[in-house]
């Protein structure tokens, strides 16, 4: 495959992104729509700075960004040619599990019993009724993931051999800007900084463990292998989305739509997920918060990642990111 040329479509004046050329070392950068990008350590005057260096005076920097974004002057280059890497580096990477109604509502029919006297019509409509209430009374499901897992926008994902239901769930992530710790569903976007794209890569058949149930999840071995977080390529600033709660989640599988949804489909929403977190950890700039992946997983389709994939996602204004899947024994 041919790797994917970087694209500016996103909302806004500009966005953020983490790039190199060849054999130079990575910098931050200002990306306008018009395809150019503007080496942040040298407008600002900061050799090392990063991206995550920006989020950390996020409210100091963000006047400047507009500034440089409108400006005429500067050493502005094209997108053409350089390597376009995960946007920011993060400390912690908080994830959301369930918490998509329709998604939720399709694993459990998919998952129910063999002996299971409901209809597959009953029991969806028993499962909608629990997934409303839950919307209602229930707290979000977060878990943390890990920062060695993200790898850029367009590069290779690699299917670890011991994977044998690798698949796809493409999410929204939230960029914290401004430290959380125990803040309210009211406060909560106001510590957002900005959005970005994340392909939260599961493998199912590890999600479980098999030698000892009672323990439940393993979220260490089914989704934190190397490369299953692709991010980016950009991060778009808040101010440019206007709703982040109604915005397209697409990914497409060699071509083929697989996922397709609307975030309004959410359980919880981004100010609840960002609260919840907050009550047991500090969120610190530059930190991930993905808000789970809509219906349309492989499960879902009987068809699990292989060795050839392409997958293409896009979130609307957030721009796209593509994928090839490289088997690790190919």
């Amino acid at each position: 495959m041919k790797p994917a040329a970087p694209s500016a479509s996103f909302s806004g004046p500009f966005a953020l992104g983490t790039l190199s050329a060849p054999d130079q070392e990575l910098f931050p950068g200002l990306v306008v729509p018009e395809g150019n990008v503007l080496n942040l350590r040298t407008a600002l005057d900061e050799p090392t700075l990063t991206t995550r260096g920006i989020f950390e005076r996020w409210e100091e920097t963000l006047p400047r960004l507009h500034a440089l974004a409108a400006g005429t002057t500067g050493d502005w280059r094209s997108l053409d040619g350089l390597h376009v890497h995960a946007p920011v580096e993060p400390r912690q990477v908080f994830q959301s599990g369930a918490n998509y109604r329709q998604h939720v509502i399709d694993l459990e029919v998919a998952h129910r019993s063999p002996d299971d006297p409901r209809t597959v019509e009953e029991a969806r409509a028993e499962i909608a009724e629990i997934m409303d209430r839950r919307a209602e009374e229930d707290l979000p499901y977060v878990f943390i993931g890990l920062p060695s897992a993200i790898t850029g926008p367009y590069d290779d994902v690699v299917l670890p051999a011991w994977a044998e239901k690798p698949d796809w769930e493409l999410e929204l992530a939230a960029v914290i800007g401004r430290p959380a710790y125990r803040v309210s569903v009211e406060e909560a976007l106001e510590h957002v900084a900005g959005y970005t794209i994340a392909n939260d890569l599961t493998d199912r058949a590890t999600v479980f463990r098999r030698d000892m149930p009672a323990i439940g999840t393993d979220w260490l071995r089914s989704k934190n292998a190397r490369g299953f977080t692709p991010l980016g390529p950009w991060i778009v600033p808040t101010e440019s989305i206007a709703d982040p709660g109604d915005l397209r989640v697409t990914l497409k599988l060699n071509g083929e739509t697989m996922q397709d949804e609307s975030t309004k489909d959410m359980i919880f929403g981004i100010a609840r997920l960002v609260s919840y977190a907050s009550r047991t950890a500090r969120l610190l700039p530059g930190d991930l918060v993905l808000t789970g992946s809509p219906a349309g997983n492989g499960m879902h389709w009987g068809r699990l990642l292989r060795d050839g994939d392409v997958m293409d996602a896009s979130i609307t204004g957030l721009g796209a990111q593509r994928t090839r899947c490289v088997g690790e024994d190919a």
